[in-house]
């Protein structure tokens, strides 16, 4: 049935999804994570033709489009968002709702269409940057010995799967990946991965004290933080889930080990709060990167826990979702027989 309506006609895709576009974050994800895989690329098929019908419509309206965006970004105010009150039947009342609605429905499009999600990239369409260097394994089994044998990093940056502390920590959200306990971060090789230079790692709240120990533990002084403010294409903060406040930003913990890297910048740079458009789940601004290779120009860079959508040109990038084409070799193996991968963890009832 949704092949033939894909077929039919690119409007009807539109209407199909037009309600989901204003539609609350937390509904749609638990939607379709009770979503089969076919139900769920039947979904995005959907999504994609609606997008291309936008984008054909766009066309033949000129720039008047986004004429009418900009003016929506020029007036709007900061606290326009909490004004705006949807009903049951999710239409919204006044005319300036309505405007709002539409904008907002256009970021989440323009959102989607830009940045991505990571589980939306065809495999196909998988391009390594020529000077970046993947290596598709588990973390928590690799050989490390093979990289810190031959080499140290400048600079490493790691997304940890924090394992979440309670049953329910985000009130409804289903996370879209396996958690590692504290103990599994804990043994990650740092020390001999990196005899001088800094360590970035992005924590969520309930681990920032645990993180804070663990830099002294593997000999890493405390020196700075980055947040990431999320923000809409329209720089409106973009607000997601939490278990009192509703987040729109993430923080990375900024040590340092032993001396200053050579060639570090012989001054401050950039700045510690950066605004960027909210991306696909875990994926992190590309002026993360860019901030990083300011600091410390021409360096050896370590990207731990790396994602397909975050391959970046000279980076050694480590992770079991570098190459979008499933787990690595040897987790695969042990899947099929223990039905589990090598220090996976599903919910926080699984800690040990």
């Amino acid at each position: 049935m949704a092949g033939k309506k894909r077929s039919s006609s690119g409007g009807e895709a539109l209407a199909a999804v037009n309600d989901e576009l204003i539609a609350s974050e937390e509904t749609l994800i638990a939607k379709w994570n009770e979503l089969s895989d076919e139900r769920l690329k039947e979904q995005v098929g959907k999504y994609r033709n609606a997008i291309k019908d936008l984008e054909a419509k766009g066309a033949d309206k000129g720039p008047t489009t986004f004429e009418y965006e900009e003016e929506v970004e020029i007036e709007g105010e900061e606290g326009d968002e909490g004004a705006v009150e949807t009903t049951g039947e999710g239409v919204q009342s006044g005319e300036k709702a309505q405007d709002e609605a539409g904008a907002d429905a256009s970021e989440e499009a323009d959102d989607g269409l830009i940045e991505g999600n990571v589980d939306d990239i065809d495999p196909r369409e998988w391009m390594v940057p020529p000077q970046c260097i993947p290596v598709h394994a588990n973390v928590v089994t690799y050989d490390w010995s093979k990289i810190y044998n031959h080499t140290d990093f400048d600079v490493i940056m790691m997304d940890p799967p924090w394992q979440l502390a309670t049953a329910n920590p985000t009130r409804g959200v289903s996370l879209g990946y396996s958690q590692l306990t504290d103990q599994h971060i804990a043994d990650l090789p740092l020390p001999k991965l990196q005899k001088n230079g800094f360590l970035f790692v992005w924590v969520i709240n309930a681990k920032y004290q645990w993180c804070l120990e663990q830099f002294k533990k593997w000999g890493y002084e405390f020196v700075d933080e980055v947040v990431w403010v999320k923000v809409t294409n329209s720089r409106r903060m973009a607000k997601s889930h939490g278990f009192y406040l509703q987040h729109a930003k993430e923080v990375c913990l900024v040590g340092r080990r032993g001396n200053p890297p050579a060639g570090m910048a012989d001054k401050a740079i950039g700045s510690d709060i950066i605004f960027a458009e909210r991306r696909g789940q875990s994926q992190k601004p590309t002026e993360i990167y860019e901030l990083i290779e300011e600091l410390v120009p021409g360096g050896k860079y370590l990207e731990i826990f790396a994602r397909k959508n975050n391959l970046r040109d000279y980076w050694v990038s480590v992770g079991n979702e570098v190459t979008g084409t499933g787990l690595p070799e040897e987790d695969e193996k042990a899947f099929a027989q223990d039905g589990v991968v090598p220090g996976a963890r599903y919910g926080a009832g699984a800690q040990k």
